[in-house]
């Protein structure tokens, strides 16, 4: 990893998982994915993540074949913008399926100037922990590792302990995603990294509980002493829309947990926050509307120009867009329209 981008990484970043953007013929629109980049590294993105499960696992399907496609074009946006810039950004790309294909995987991602993957367990529920381990230490081989709590309701599986502690113990393993949706579960994760003896960063990927995790240090002791580790930023399929406003609470609320001073009002900010992402993800009929809700509020914004996916049968649920009417009514400082307005009258 570039040395700039590993120190950001474990420094905590502020990275959405990118959406893909299709036309109205399920086709890849190339120019809106670049604007729709642009839009997250202006806003104050960290870095991006490309190929994960917000850009729709279906782009690895003959069919389809975009994945190389999708993680150039995300490559390419990033470089220039660091180049024009002159800020880092930490560009991550999704990987999955069983050994072979995950290592193949990551070699495109290096290939294609990538930092770091992000590992994702989805798909194998019939394989045991010594086998992802070693599918762990495959992909670290080649590339940094971002390890991946995925919650049972979109593919994931529950882990134990001991599988983070070792994952943990991986050499190359940078960082650990936290998605489990299951505060039983990440603290698992954040024992496992504080016990590590390494520099594993800790991020949230709870949508459920983003503000609630970036505010929290989580402490354990033993006979050794006390050993705490916090989330030091974020990976999120939420954090893909209303970016701009977002970059700057994800700010507010590390300054708060740095300075052991958190206000009521945080408290009532992560409600909210909670809230919004439970209208986007469709939380009431189990995230199965949790990409369209994405679109639904970038088509809102003119950053796509419709909820399209791959699968014509992923769409949003009933009731789901009058979930994202209340939430935008109800927390109108949320959202980032303005901003979005501004910059695409620049474009």
């Amino acid at each position: 990893m570039r040395e700039n981008a590993y120190r950001l990484l474990q420094k905590g970043g502020f990275i959405p998982a990118m959406p893909l953007v299709l036309d109205e013929n399920r086709k890849f629109d190339e120019a809106g994915q670049r604007r729709l980049i642009r839009y997250y590294l202006a806003a104050g993105a960290d870095g991006i993540a490309a190929a994960v499960h917000t850009t729709q696992f279906e782009i690895r399907l003959p069919q389809y074949n975009m994945l190389e496609k999708v993680l150039r074009v995300a490559s390419e946006e990033m470089a220039d913008y660091e180049k024009n810039s002159g800020r880092t950004v930490i560009r991550i790309a999704g990987v999955c399926g069983q050994i072979e294909q995950a290592v193949r995987e990551a070699a495109l991602a290096k290939e294609l100037g990538y930092d770091a993957v992000l590992l994702s367990p989805g798909g194998l529920g019939d394989k045991d922990e010594d086998y992802l381990i070693e599918r762990t230490e495959r992909v670290a081989d080649i590339m940094p590792v971002v390890g991946f709590y995925l919650q049972p309701a979109v593919g994931g599986r529950i882990f134990s302990y001991e599988y983070w502690a070792r994952l943990c113990a991986v050499e190359n393993v940078a960082a650990i995603k936290c998605a489990a949706f299951n505060r039983y579960l990440t603290i698992d994760v954040a024992r496992a990294i504080a016990f590590s003896g390494r520099e594993v960063a800790l991020y949230t990927g709870n949508d459920d509980s983003i503000a609630t995790d970036l505010l929290t240090k989580f402490t354990f002791e033993s006979d050794e002493g006390k050993n705490a580790v916090s989330c030091v930023g974020g990976l999120l399929g939420h954090w893909a829309v209303w970016v701009h406003t977002a970059v700057g609470y994800f700010h507010k609320l590390r300054e708060a947990a740095e300075s052991g001073s958190i206000s009521a009002d945080l408290l009532t900010l992560a409600a909210q926050i909670t809230d919004a992402n439970a209208a986007f993800f469709d939380a009431r009929n189990r995230f199965a509307g949790c990409i369209a809700g994405v679109h639904e509020v970038l088509r809102r914004q003119g950053l796509m120009k419709g909820i399209w996916c791959l699968n014509p049968e992923e769409t949003m649920s009933p009731g789901q867009i009058e979930e994202i009417d209340r939430v935008y009514r109800m927390y109108p400082d949320l959202n980032d329209d303005a901003f979005v307005c501004e910059f695409l009258s620049k474009e």
